[in-house]
């Protein structure tokens, strides 16, 4: 039984990266469409940003997975 909360609890992060991902991209969006000639660096930034919330979120997956496999 605390197996399955401790990696449900190590699987939320998914939750935390998905908002995240989502907010910067609706700020890029804004900024995009104040200044469009930054679109290059904006969207560099974006996608920095994106892939490093999108690898916390892949390490809560591999946690909670190591809980299940090695504790449960």
């Amino acid at each position: 039984m605390l197996v399955a909360i401790g990696a449900a609890i190590a699987v939320m992060t998914g939750i935390g990266a998905g908002i995240g991902i989502g907010m910067a991209t609706s700020k890029a969006v804004e900024a995009i469409a104040r200044q469009p000639e930054a679109e290059s660096k904006i969207s560099k930034a974006l996608l920095l940003g994106c892939a490093l919330a999108e690898a916390t979120a892949i390490y809560g997956f591999v946690i909670g997975l190591l809980i299940v496999i090695m504790l449960g």
